[in-house]
């Protein structure tokens, strides 16, 4: 066969392959239950519907008009506490009530490789149909309602020393922000407006991988660090000595210096925050893809200490996932834990907080929890892109179905005005949340709601002078499984 028709023949494969695949693209897997079946404390799951070509389907931000806001539940009002930030992430409000946001995004690739590059690539353009593309600012800025007029007339950037900064968390002067790659301890008085001095790293992080970005959790009594690491891949396909350090929750004593996994199987947990009714660590989690529209579903629940979640082998308890190439450790399926609440397949949760005494949102959403979903791109129809609350009942347990709080993000045209990402209360009771594609800080509020007393927040134990932490080396690994 001559070289022209070997050619020839090739071309005619590219274009038969490409054409399948867009046809493919364009007739994805339509979800078939129905969204108040796939949500809440008995979630229904389907038969795995495994997708060689996955589903597809992102909503391409086009920002907000002037003056609109999203929707939110009646009796709230909402407005624009911040604008102009750019792809503002994580929301974490000092006890001073001034307002520090994560301005950031994933670590540039660096050298993917002949292997990943063509994984590299679709990543990229991914993040930047979802408006998540393009190098991260890698500050954190902060916002001040000075006047109490409900929008921050004060901004001031507090630092740009960072690498894709998400968690943080404040006791004692000290500011902890993780990086994608470490821990980082800096030494900070309230009020202050920059930050000065040398900052300590107090432990090293996997880096990176699909899921950068690292949620940060003081303990009540501040005396640990809780780190929730997300996987490198959606079911370990690049083999599990990938996932070291990933795919779980770090716990880090900050007086000891030592880290032991705290929860394991998660295969992106992102906000975590302390249950008021029970005083447990609860998380939020991103489940794996291409499985359908109706599966996996992402969840809440509480992470007791020792905690197996399964990933990748196993979802919802005793579901093993059949994609798997990694041999399963023996009896996954007898010691992974349940979670609790589901969220629905897709949403993407992010953020999370309790309600709390002083907030104002009224009596309907006093015992619960808020959570902002980022939206979905493996299902159609698309779901998240919303702030939902999930009632929870005397004994600290979650009920019922989720409570839309903040929606309206979605066109209805395949686009989407935005994206909710973190929440947080600012000192006054409103609900902050973030809008990361439209550079917005949103504020909620039930204007009708008794004013109470400004949100305190707990007082932390005196912790460990930054010099004495110095010099010490992380190191993240398999040796830190066994550490206790």
């Amino acid at each position: 066969m001559s070289i022209a028709k070997k050619i020839g023949i090739g071309l005619i494969v590219i274009l038969v392959v490409g054409a399948l695949a867009g046809w493919l693209l364009t007739r994805p897997d339509q979800a078939q239950l129905a969204w108040a079946k796939v949500t809440g404390t008995d979630p229904e799951l389907t038969q795995p519907r495994g997708e060689t070509i996955p589903t597809v389907r992102i909503a391409e931000p086009v920002g907000w008009a002037a003056g609109a806001a999203p929707a939110p539940a009646q009796g709230l009002v909402v407005n624009r506490f911040a604008e102009g930030l750019e792809h503002p992430r994580t929301v974490f409000t000092l006890p001073n009530g001034d307002v520090l946001v994560a301005l950031t995004r994933a670590p540039a690739i660096k050298s993917p490789g002949k292997e990943n590059w063509l994984v590299a690539r679709v990543q990229a353009f991914l993040f930047s149909k979802a408006g998540s593309g393009g190098p991260s600012p890698d500050r954190i800025v902060l916002l001040r309602d000075a006047d109490g007029d409900g929008r921050a007339e004060g901004r001031f950037v507090l630092g740009e020393q960072f690498a894709s900064p998400s968690g943080m968390a404040w006791a004692n002067d000290v500011l902890f922000v993780a990086n994608h790659d470490a821990v980082w301890a800096w030494p900070y008085r309230l009020g202050e407006t920059a930050l000065a001095g040398s900052p300590t790293k107090l432990m090293d992080l996997a880096p990176g991988g699909n899921h950068w970005m690292r949620g940060l959790l003081l303990s009540e009594d501040g005396a640990k660090l809780y780190v929730a690491v997300g996987s490198a891949s959606n079911i370990g396909e690049r083999g599990m000595a990938a996932e070291d350090g990933r795919a779980l929750i770090w716990e880090y004593d900050l007086k000891t210096r030592e880290r032991r996994v705290y929860g394991a199987g998660l295969r992106n947990a992102n906000g975590m925050a302390w249950n008021p009714w029970s005083s447990e660590l609860w998380t939020v989690v991103n489940e794996r893809d291409m499985l359908g529209s109706d599966l996996v579903p992402d969840y809440f629940s509480n992470v007791p200490v020792g905690a197996q979640y399964g990933w990748p082998w196993v979802y919802w308890k005793n579901n093993i996932d059949q994609r798997v190439k990694s041999g399963m450790p023996k009896f996954m399926t007898e010691y992974t834990r349940r979670p609790e609440y589901s969220l629905g397949p897709h949403v993407a949760p992010l953020g999370l907080a309790f309600s709390q005494q002083g907030a104002r949102l009224g009596t309907r959403f006093g015992q619960g929890a808020f959570i902002a979903q980022h939206g979905s791109w493996n299902r159609s129809p698309p779901a998240g892109y919303d702030v939902v609350y999930v009632p929870f009942d005397a004994r600290g347990n979650p009920q019922g179905q989720p409570v839309a709080v903040l929606g309206g993000f979605l066109t209805g045209e395949g686009t989407t005005r935005g994206r909710p990402t973190w929440v947080s209360f600012a000192k006054d009771g409103a609900l902050l949340v973030s809008d990361d594609t439209a550079g917005i800080l949103w504020r909620v509020i039930d204007p009708k709601a008794a004013s109470a007393p400004a949100i305190e927040r707990a007082p932390r134990r005196a912790l460990p002078p930054l010099k004495a932490l110095s010099g010490l080396r992380g190191a993240f690994g398999r040796e830190d499984y066994a550490r206790e």
